[in-house]
């Protein structure tokens, strides 16, 4: 029998959170519909709104299931996630935030197509595509999960009504609407979560949580040492590079505000993880048969596997009173339902800016990428439905594409927000290919995956990899990227290979109609002398193409940061930085191509 009141609960937030996010669309200046207003808010976000949605980039609805999840069955020592996530935010702003706001880009992929060129930029998209929509899947498919036992609500329809509602106002007001429902997400989950936690403490079933029958701390066996720093570097360095990142860094208002958010995020995330531990605690010290709960217990009187997913949301209906839980069961899973939003809104602005406009459509108008965009944003909601209602294993596809977007994007964005001028095309290709290789020869275990290699320390029992392949994987993809493009340049400039087999056009054989422009126009324009054609650049970058370019260029589409333009009174800006004599000729990458 359906719930009534938990119904009404849900429906009472959705409509708060949907509220606020049409309401934050309205703030969009009318009639300006560029991509920085629609994808970046702007890039106005400010420091109040700008501390909740960074915060909100991994403190949603699978963070807190997850760590309440992870301290019922394994123990706090395994509840990795956020501390690694917060240690992300960390590293990604001391060592990426700055360069990438500064740099004016709008996405993620922009330095990526900006230095490989847009048609490897276009295959390094894949791994970041799939971790939004899969990621924005699992989160679907644990909300209908939830709904579907605490209230009997069919989950295909909790399902399909979340997903609506998330798509709508996204679509409504892009990342306006997505920052302020962030702003809601965060005090629902903080203010019902804690309203929960004194009530289900009290409970007469459950232990005491300093009592030695009680092990809600949990250990780590000598053996998965290993595996136990693999999956924390996974989650630090892996927490990087994500468009529902950046996409809060590059909306900042400066690069050191960016930096600022990020740092304060992370407090954000350990803070944000104290109710679901103390929740996954308390379901721990629980004697769950002696409660209302009748679901599959195990022999001890625990939660059975299928059960702990659902730790958090069944705490709050067995061990709280039934007017407590109203408001927790109704906050959290409306955070739960507007987490899915970034993720979406995500995807579809690397699909419209990084793949319909720098491959298909460069001369495309501001207007025609937001309706790509637009179209986008249904499309990614619709497949991330689809997969959530018809995919049982939808979090062993987003585990696996969370590795891909470790082990393939962390090296490379690396390399080409810091070591530029070592990297090209040919390094970017091949360090692809053997990133997707030595992370595929070890097997998922929930995709039912084989291993093709057995690593050291192979546990048959438990068919897992104990060796850190995963980190060994990233490594040698940062290693493939820079030797290879050092060996290419070797080659072509040693006279091994002919110019004409320079097929990324990217090392010598570089187009004859298209040249540098050392000197300014009187007006300080920087030009791209191919049929005419304005070549359009990052602030500080020092390349200029035409619309023909293959890798290793910026494409005319990339527009530059007003952040980091001179001051128009200083008078034109030499191309080359202070000197109107180009500079020498660089060994590597997009650097010889003009």
């Amino acid at each position: 029998m359906i719930n009534i009141a938990g119904v009404i609960s849900i429906i009472l937030f959705y409509v708060l959170i949907l509220a606020v996010g049409i309401w934050a669309g309205r703030k969009k200046p009318p009639g300006n519909d560029s991509e920085e207003e629609v994808m970046l808010a702007g890039r106005s976000i400010g420091l109040f709104v700008g501390i909740f949605t960074m915060t909100a980039t991994w403190v949603g609805g699978g963070y807190i299931n997850g760590t309440a999840e992870a301290i019922y069955t394994s123990g706090l020592v395994w509840c990795q996630a956020p501390f690694g996530y917060a240690l992300s935010l960390v590293f990604g702003g001391i060592f990426f935030a700055n360069p990438m706001r500064r740099q004016g880009y709008i996405t993620m992929l922009d330095p990526l197509q900006d230095s490989f060129g847009s048609r490897m930029g276009g295959l390094l998209f894949l791994p970041a595509l799939c971790g939004e929509v899969f990621w924005a899947a699992g989160i679907l498919a644990a909300l209908g999960a939830t709904l579907a036992v605490i209230i009997d609500m069919d989950q295909r329809t909790s399902v399909i009504f979340s997903a609506c509602v998330a798509v709508f106002y996204t679509l409504f007001g892009g990342l306006y609407s997505v920052a302020y429902t962030d702003v809601i997400q965060l005090f629902c989950i903080f203010i019902g979560l804690w309203m929960c936690i004194p009530f289900a403490w009290a409970n007469p079933h459950v232990k005491p949580l300093s009592s030695m029958e009680v092990d809600w701390i949990g250990k780590v066996d000598s053996d998965y040492y290993w595996f136990y720093i693999d999956y924390g570097l996974l989650l630090i360095f892996g927490g990087i590079p994500w468009q529902v990142y950046f996409q809060r860094v590059l909306s900042s208002k400066t690069a050191g505000r960016a930096q600022v958010l990020s740092y304060v995020a992370a407090i954000g995330c350990i803070f944000m993880a104290i109710p679901p531990v103390l929740i996954g605690a308390i379901a721990k010290g629980t004697a769950w048969n002696e409660t209302d709960y009748h679901g599959d217990l195990t022999p001890d009187g625990e939660l059975t596997s299928a059960q702990t997913s659902m730790i958090l949301p069944l705490v709050l209906q067995h061990l709280t009173p039934e007017f407590v839980s109203f408001f927790g069961l109704g906050a959290v899973s409306a955070a739960v339902m507007s987490s899915a939003d970034s993720s979406v809104l995500s995807a579809s602005s690397m699909f419209a800016r990084n793949v319909y406009k720098l491959i298909f459509r460069q001369n495309a108008s501001e207007m025609e990428i937001i309706w790509v965009m637009r179209v986008s944003i249904l499309i990614v909601g619709f497949l991330a439905t689809v997969m959530a209602l018809t995919i049982p294993s939808i979090y062993g596809l987003w585990s696996m594409c969370s590795d891909l977007v470790y082990v393939i994007l962390f090296p490379q964005l690396l390399m080409v927000v810091h070591f530029k001028k070592y990297c090209n095309t040919y390094g970017s290709l091949a360090a692809y290919i053997v990133a997707l290789l030595v992370r595929m020869s070890g097997g998922e275990k929930m995709l039912g995956l084989p291993p093709l290699i057995h690593y050291p320390m192979w546990d048959p029992k438990e068919e897992v990899q104990l060796f850190p392949f995963r980190t060994m994987a990233m490594v040698l993809s940062l290693f493939t990227l820079a030797f290879i493009s050092w060996l290419s340049v070797f080659l072509f400039n040693s006279g091994y290979l002919s110019p004409e087999s320079d097929y990324f056009n990217c090392v010598v054989n570089i187009p004859e109609d298209i040249r540098r422009v050392d000197e300014p126009s009187e007006a300080g324009e920087q030009m791209s002398v191919l049929g005419g054609v304005p070549g359009r650049l990052y602030g500080a970058a020092s390349t200029l193409v035409g619309p023909d370019e293959k890798s290793g260029r910026i494409n005319p589409a990339l527009e530059p940061d007003d952040d980091d333009l001179d001051d128009p009174n200083d008078g034109p800006t030499p191309l080359f930085g202070s000197s109107s004599a180009p500079p020498p000729v660089q060994p590597y990458g997009k650097q010889t191509a003009f």
